[in-house]
């Protein structure tokens, strides 16, 4: 027990973020249309720069086994998760036309940014875990992109000029750099101690306010979409019971059995415990899907994953051995 209040202790402050956005969007301090300037700016100016600042340094992201491990273990579950999802969905009676497409990548894919950021750097303090986050990414975005495009749209065209966008590329800037042993820090000549130089320390500056101001965005989005459609248990219990109870078992054991490095499996701790991603709505706007039913899917995930999310994170930490 008190381990599970110290873990909902730290993550907490994630969902509080969200409350607050929501509880002022709906009494009117913060309007919908200020929503796509904000993230724009944090999507391609502050999220890239908090990522190049956790990854240059990081001992987790030099060596070239570990980064194909991460892209490879995020692609996998992902496509993973895509099948597993399409197969029960006829369970709960989804047919192709009324849902079943935008259900699959709906439930079959975790919240792996703004969400999962945070609490990586709650749970793991000091590690590399947040720079193996990003690389998990990698293959997670490659497997959205592609597999779940597809799988949405119908048709086999893969949309690459969408992964050339500021975090991806961040991504790559920053294991470059690494490679080249860059990491942007100085010695300070009166001690000979390494400081961050003036370049580093304006990423870590703009980048410090990525996750608060998207989570609490993201908060005020999510009560924009509460109520508009009429509720689907086919929608609200079935993505829980995918995205929260099955799906994050696979996870685990995939963390549990496979020799992946220490800090992937870390990081598949926390994508084990995390709601559904809210990308799957844009793509079920942007290639005829059923935006409806992505939204309750993620609505329903959010919420409830305010209990179950500590207790996953509990079960996969000592689980895999992680528990002092």
């Amino acid at each position: 027990m008190e381990s599970t209040l110290e873990l909902l202790r730290q993550v907490l402050p994630v969902y509080l973020l969200i409350f607050v956005g929501a509880v002022l969007r709906r009494v009117g301090l913060t309007k919908r249309e200020h929503d796509d300037g904000i993230l724009h700016l944090v999507f391609h100016v502050m999220y890239p720069c908090f990522i190049v600042d956790k990854i240059l340094g990081s001992d987790s992201v030099r060596n070239v086994s570990s980064i194909a491990w991460g892209i490879g273990i995020g692609f996998a579950l992902t496509v993973t998760g895509f099948l597993i999802v399409w197969l029960g969905a006829g369970l709960l009676r989804y047919e192709k036309g009324s849902g079943k497409r935008t259900f699959t990548l709906t439930a079959g894919v975790q919240n792996f940014g703004y969400t999962a950021i945070p609490v990586v750097e709650q749970l793991w303090v000091g590690g590399g875990a947040i720079a193996m986050l990003f690389v998990h990414n990698l293959g997670v975005e490659l497997a959205i992109w592609s597999v779940g495009v597809m799988l949405i749209s119908g048709q086999r065209e893969i949309p690459w000029k969408r992964l050339i966008n500021g975090p991806m590329c961040a991504v790559a800037i920053g294991l470059i750099l690494v490679a080249l042993d860059w990491d942007g820090m100085r010695t300070v000549p009166a001690t000979g101690l390494e400081e961050p130089g003036v370049l580093r320390r304006t990423m870590s500056w703009l980048g410090a306010g990525a996750f608060p101001v998207a989570i609490f965005v993201t908060g005020a989005v999510v009560m924009d979409l509460i109520g508009r459609e009429r509720p689907s248990w086919r929608a609200t219990v079935g993505g829980v019971v995918f995205r929260l109870a099955l799906l994050p078992a696979v996870i685990l054991s995939a963390a549990k059995f496979l020799p992946a490095p220490i800090e992937l499996k870390q990081v598949l701790i926390v994508q084990a415990a995390m709601p559904a991603a809210m990308t799957p709505i844009l793509l079920a706007k942007l290639y005829g899907g059923r935006p409806a039913v992505a939204v309750e899917v993620v609505v329903a995930t959010t919420i409830v994953s305010l209990i179950t999310l500590p207790v996953v994170l509990l079960i996969g930490r000592s689980w895999l051995g992680f528990v002092d």
